[in-house]
């Protein structure tokens, strides 16, 4: 590939839209909430922290609590930011800010999505993720990961 065109796409992909996406990482009992993308979606099948897509004039937060609510049935409590990451995908980029939440009332449904699962740290290893999470997988692996706790 010429250089020309290789900047040409790297040029589209900086200046495309970025969709801006709140995800939850909600802990009880020393589990994880995870959520599965339905199988005709963009990555369908894969598994993702739960949450979706910031309305304009909408924070993070304000997002989360929402998005949880519609997609889950869920409420909870949205504590701090953990992780932000973009992550330019060959048809899209995303900007995903990732938040500590406590969850509150309602056991978590699939409303919006394939499945859900509470899962272990060990287990996460066992479901396949998007690129976009990997840096954050890495994180949540390791021991010190301190929200594991119960």
């Amino acid at each position: 590939m010429s250089e020309r065109v290789s900047s040409t796409r790297n040029l589209q992909r900086e200046t495309q839209n970025v969709i801006e996406v709140a995800a939850g990482l909600i802990f009880r009992d020393g589990k994880l909430l995870i959520a599965q993308r339905y199988a005709d979606s963009h990555l369908g099948g894969l598994w993702e922290f739960p949450g979706g897509k910031r309305e304009p004039g909408e924070t993070f937060p304000e997002c989360l609590k929402r998005e949880l609510r519609e997609e889950l049935g869920c409420d909870v409590e949205v504590l701090e930011r953990v992780e932000a990451i973009t992550h330019h995908y060959p048809d899209k980029s995303v900007h995903l800010e990732f938040f500590r939440c406590r969850w509150l009332a309602d056991e978590p449904v699939a409303i919006g999505c394939a499945a859900v699962r509470w899962v272990t740290r060990q287990q996460l290893a066992d479901y396949e993720f998007p690129a976009a999470d990997e840096r954050l997988l890495g994180r949540l692996g390791r021991p010190e990961f301190i929200c594991w706790s119960p």
